[in-house]
């Protein structure tokens, strides 16, 4: 199964008062695991940066300038090709992130994604309710490492990175991690270690001596036919 973690940073909340798309970040993940593929864009959202988004995310206009527009071929366009049919998963993304984005879409005239999605903020409220859902703190549940956020701020490609390994936390932890390789000699991997397994095309050649055998063979038989040896040794 094939899933796509994304994130978006704007430069506000709603798309209806005049925000728009300013990054773009997505990590892709088989069959529960990061297998390092990856998707990211900045995006010209020809308006102003208010000071409060760039208090967030330290993403400047005069950066923005020279970016894509939405509808480029190398912005959203290139987003919903990476994205394909997979199912999403989003940090309030149910709330946010992909009507959001569908907005941007239908503004560039392009279909809006009808993908499903997981909503991580909605999946951590279920299972701890009552405890902080943000991203931050599901960081600080997991132990997951957020010193490049903590310096860097926001992104939404890290951010992206982030939630992947939330997610693979709130659905089984390492366990989600271990994909073993498929008869097409395929293998996952859980960020960057690779956990590999190959079938052995012929049995290890028997290394028991034929003196081993014979001893091993006189000890059961000093041991009687009633020792539990001989008795789960029957057929």
């Amino acid at each position: 199964m094939r899933q796509i973690v994304f994130d978006l940073e704007t430069t506000g909340f709603k798309f209806s008062e005049g925000h728009r798309i300013v990054e773009i970040g997505a990590v892709e993940l088989i069959r529960g695991a990061i297998t390092g593929r990856t998707f990211h864009s900045y995006v010209n959202p020809d308006r102003d940066m208010p000071v409060e988004a760039f208090r967030v995310h330290g993403i400047s206009a005069a950066f923005l300038k020279d970016k894509p527009r939405f509808a480029d071929p190398i912005a959203g366009p290139a987003f919903t090709a990476f994205v394909s049919d997979s199912e999403l998963i989003a940090h309030n993304g149910i709330g946010f992130d992909l009507p959001f984005l569908n907005a941007e879409l239908s503004a560039a005239g392009l279909g809006p994604l009808e993908n499903a999605i997981k909503d991580t903020m909605l999946m951590a409220r279920r299972k701890f309710p009552g405890a902080p859902a943000s991203l931050d703190a599901l960081c600080a549940r997991f132990g997951i490492d957020t010193n490049e956020r903590s310096r860097e701020g926001h992104g939404a490609l890290l951010d992206s990175r982030l939630l992947a390994a939330v997610y693979i936390e709130l659905t089984g932890g390492v366990q989600a991690g271990l994909d073993f390789a498929d008869a097409n000699g395929r293998a996952a991997a859980r960020g960057d270690a690779k956990i590999r397994a190959k079938l052995r095309p012929a049995p290890l050649p028997q290394r028991v001596t034929p003196d081993e055998a014979a001893a091993h063979a006189a000890f059961i038989a000093e041991l009687g036919p009633e020792s539990l040896w001989m008795k789960n040794s029957k057929p």
